[in-house]
């Protein structure tokens, strides 16, 4: 429950073993200029490098706005992200791994200006540049410009420029459900499922914002940015036949759902020679 001492945004940042990386993260949660009060919950899945040290030293610094949630043993990313959530206390969360950082000192006005006029969303996201691990861009879009994604378009795989460190969404009941589901700590792509969980179970839409307000680091440490290209094409179709089992969607999707499997993954299954796994994706959505 809101009341007159919870800030306006909590922003989460899950961390494990970004030792190099989580001051960024931090410094760049510090910065934003606000016309409200924030808090930073930071949870730490017992980091076997030196993150802890880096994260204490801020809380030393800040002790009021920075607010530590720790693990005894590593309980993987989604028991982090789920602890760290039932930390904040805000109206709204923003949403932001140890190893990737924001850019605009104003994103959080940005965005909670945008959500507190626009009852129908959600979600609020924007832009974002891919670097490595040496601060090169790799990619960033160079005309951005506002999008709206509601469910439907997640559904069939459309969710552009809406990676976890462009997240702010209302820190409402329903979207929280999702973990209450044990397929969902069977999936990869946790913030996929987030986002889908969200705007189908609030009816609400995600709007993205054309603006580039952060950055999203490719390393050799990262979840899905350096893993192999069939060990990750593998995850994505586990999460595929996740989502199509355990979300609803009408006839006509189903269709179109089954079509983006054929051009998507059929090939790579057949010739994996899952063709069992592949026969019974495509019974389901006949």
């Amino acid at each position: 429950m809101m009341n007159k001492q919870n800030p306006m945004v909590s922003i989460c940042c899950i961390t494990y073993n970004h030792e190099k990386f989580i001051a960024h993260a931090i410094e760049s949660f510090i910065m934003q200029q606000a016309n409200f009060e924030f808090e930073i919950v930071v949870g730490n899945d017992c980091s076997t490098d030196g993150t802890a040290k880096v994260v204490e030293s801020f809380l030393n610094k800040y002790p009021v706005k920075i607010r530590l949630v720790s693990t005894k043993k590593n309980v993987g990313a989604h028991h982090n992200l789920i602890n760290t959530l039932k930390a904040c206390q805000g109206k709204y969360i923003a949403l932001c791994e140890g190893d990737d950082y924001w850019t605009d000192s104003y994103k959080l006005q940005k965005q909670v200006d945008f959500l507190e006029k626009n009852a129908e969303y959600i979600i609020c996201c924007h832009y974002t540049r891919v670097i490595d691990e040496g601060n090169n861009t790799l990619y960033v879009n160079p005309k951005p410009v506002p999008l709206i994604h509601t469910y439907h378009d997640l559904l069939e795989g459309r969710q552009e420029e809406t990676k976890t460190a462009t997240v702010l969404y209302r820190n409402v009941a329903e979207v929280h459900q999702l973990f209450n589901r044990p397929w969902f700590f069977k999936c990869y792509a946790g913030d996929k499922m987030f986002k889908l969980f969200a705007t189908h179970y609030t009816g609400r839409k995600i709007y993205v914002m054309p603006e580039v307000m952060s950055c999203y680091r490719n390393h050799t440490g990262g979840v899905w940015s350096m893993i192999k290209a069939s060990d990750r094409m593998e995850r994505m179709i586990s999460d595929f036949n996740l989502i199509i089992t355990h979300f609803s969607y009408p006839a006509l999707q189903k269709k179109k759902l089954l079509w983006l499997y054929i051009q998507r993954y059929l090939l790579f299954e057949l010739g994996q020679f899952k063709v069992r796994k592949a026969y019974n994706t495509v019974k389901f959505l006949l």
